[in-house]
């Protein structure tokens, strides 16, 4: 490594235990506190730290009941919910390989991924998901038997277990330790066959106490809260929903997006955790309702002056006395109306997984809802880096949580040592071989870190462009910053081995006819209006010139075309995480950037 830098630990930390181990300390310091929260109809409900203990026991006897021993896979098919994370901390506690699968997952995705780990026993959400697995079954030979959470699935294992004694119990459970095998999770696959990554209860029990010692204020003190929608499914997710047990935590847990304002402001979460295009979509929102006229010009001069504060704050400097009167007045008028859709004890948000635009970082971190980036990858059982409230530096990944060590190959590839390493990939020794080397994990990711030990990322290995003119060319933040368009929803640069760089663009079609409104102008009907109508086209042409203006001529969009359909999961464009799937979408749209974006010579006008 040409450079490393590594955070220090403030106390030892103990890695040989088992992770029930965190759902019984919860539940012995704080018995009768809410550790889960669910909704119940339209109200939130909750176990205790007793109570959830108890369910996870009754459930770890049935499982025992059921044949499960250590080592064996057990299959969660499902969307976030409690049950979910009863099923899982159950599955460990006596030494079972918790094998999450995405509910977004065909048939055949399931009976690879059931195969590949050899699952003995399935959980699934409901009857779409058990015709799932069942229309595979017959292709998987390791699997006995389905369960189905919405038939009652935890009361039935729990009854399978009401002859197993505690005792049989309590062997299981020291019979598992830090260096078994607690799950194996399948990367969503953005580029290339998802691979399983084996990561033991050490890898997880280490980066939740890690993360204790380094982010206290998130986890760690009384009185937090976290409104968890992401799929658990994800290890972002996983990892939080572990460290709700170790810390002081409150997990709210919900899946549907189409109620997260209403669940932010019942729920009042103190810590937030979302993509960045949640936080796009929250700033695009507060503008248009915001609307022309007198209304819309305040409000962006208010956006204006919260970016200027941010970025002032940012250098160590304070505004002149006339804009910090300003701040404050917007402060009051607008910035207060903004937080109120994160709930009333908001503190701060942790965002990662893509690319942010630094424009939409300065903005909530001037209104005082500072965005803090973070950076972790499947294989790291969770996040390795992130800002601090205190020290949050807009641009960067923040830096190594404590006792982890981040490296800089000399190629400048970003490299990560530390016990929270994934074991490998699960039936791929050759490829765990090549992505782990004397300890570091290659990443794939390209950047550099500075003497304060903050990670700035540049690029992918694998995602640069290298256009015919030889010019290297990172297309996450153009992507980012073009996505900040109202009614913009995915953009993918293009331009590998063509003559310039260009981008294909897909429109939220409700995002966009808010905006449209606001603009005196007439929705559109459908994606295929939205593609060719001219009041949108020109938007695009404003968020695409005004990403070039942060890059050289040479790494600039030269030409964009505005699909009439969208990428999603469910079509196979978008990975279940949200990200965007580069070949699949090359491939699905080769048509268009051979023949429409790189004309071919012979069809060139004039």
């Amino acid at each position: 490594m040409k450079k490393q830098y590594t955070a220090g630990l403030q106390h030892p930390i103990n890695i040989d235990i088992n992770l029930f181990d965190f759902v019984q300390s919860r539940a012995e310091r704080d018995p009768d506190g809410p550790v889960i929260e669910y909704k119940d109809g339209n109200a939130w409900a909750h176990f205790s730290g007793r109570e959830f203990l108890e369910i996870v026991v009754a459930i770890a006897k049935g499982l025992i009941a059921k044949g499960v021993k250590k080592g064996d896979a057990v299959a969660i098919v499902s969307h976030t919910r409690w049950e979910w994370t009863a099923l899982d901390m159950a599955i460990m506690a006596v030494g079972g390989v918790t094998i999450p699968v995405y509910e977004t997952n065909s048939a055949a995705q399931i009976r690879a991924i059931l195969n590949d780990s050899a699952v003995t026993l399935a959980f699934a959400e409901d009857e779409g998901q058990l015709a799932k697995i069942e229309s595979v079954r017959s292709q998987v030979g390791t699997l006995k038997d389905v369960y189905v959470i919405e038939r009652g699935a935890v009361s039935i294992i729990k009854e399978f277990g009401a002859g197993v004694s505690t005792e049989d119990f309590e062997e299981r459970r020291k019979a598992t330790h830090g260096n078994d095998l607690a799950t194996i999770v399948y990367t969503s696959g953005s580029t290339g066959t998802p691979k399983g990554v084996e990561l033991s209860h050490a890898n997880f029990a280490f980066l939740c106490l890690s993360g204790l010692q380094f982010m206290p204020r998130a986890c760690n003190i009384p009185d937090r809260g976290l409104l968890l929608f992401l799929p658990l499914s994800h290890v972002f997710a996983r990892y939080m929903e572990i460290l709700s047990f170790a810390g002081t935590l409150r997990l709210g847990l919900s899946s549907n997006f189409s109620t997260i304002i209403d669940d932010f402001q019942s729920f009042n979460p103190t810590l937030l955790l979302a993509v960045p295009r949640v936080f796009e979509k929250v700033y695009n929102a507060a503008s248009q309702r915001a609307g022309g006229g007198f209304a819309g010009r305040l409000f962006k001069r208010a956006v204006n002056n919260a970016r200027e504060w941010s970025v002032a704050q940012q250098s160590g400097q304070r505004l002149p006395l006339g804009s910090r009167i300003r701040h404050a007045f917007y402060a009051k008028a607008i910035y207060s109306q903004i937080l109120r859709i994160f709930g009333s004890n908001a503190d701060f948000c942790i965002t990662g997984g893509a690319p942010m635009d630094p424009m939409i970082s300065h903005f909530f971190n001037g209104i005082g809802m500072p965005l803090l980036e973070g950076y972790g990858m499947t294989e790291t059982a969770g996040p390795v880096s992130v800002s601090l409230p205190g020290s949050n530096r807009i641009g960067t990944i923040g830096q190594p949580l404590s006792g982890v060590t981040f490296g800089i190959g000399d190629d400048d590839e970003i490299c990560i040592k530390g016990p929270m390493t994934c074991r490998g990939y699960h039936n791929q020794r050759e490829v765990s071989a090549e992505q782990i080397t004397d300890g570091w994990l290659h990443t794939g990711d390209l950047g550099d870190i500075d003497h304060d030990g903050f990670i700035h990322l540049t690029g992918r290995k694998k995602d640069l462009i290298i256009t015919a003119g030889g010019k290297n060319v990172s297309p996450g933040g153009l992507e980012a910053s073009v996505m900040t368009s109202p009614v913009v929803d995915q953009c993918l640069v293009i331009g590998d081995r063509r003559p310039f760089v260009a981008a294909l663009v897909t429109i939220d079609l409700a995002d966009a006819n808010e905006w449209l409104k606001t603009q005196g102008a007439k929705p559109v009907e459908s994606l295929e209006q939205a593609s060719r109508n001219v009041i949108i086209h020109d938007e695009v042409e404003r968020a695409v010139a005004e990403a070039n203006t942060a890059v050289s001529r040479a790494e600039s969009i030269r030409k964009f075309e505005i699909l009439p359909g969208s990428f999603t999961s469910e079509n196979g464009l978008l990975t279940p995480s949200l990200k965007t799937k580069r070949t699949a979408i090359e491939q699905a749209y080769a048509k268009v950037i051979d023949t429409v974006i790189y004309v071919p010579r012979g069809k060139r006008l004039g």
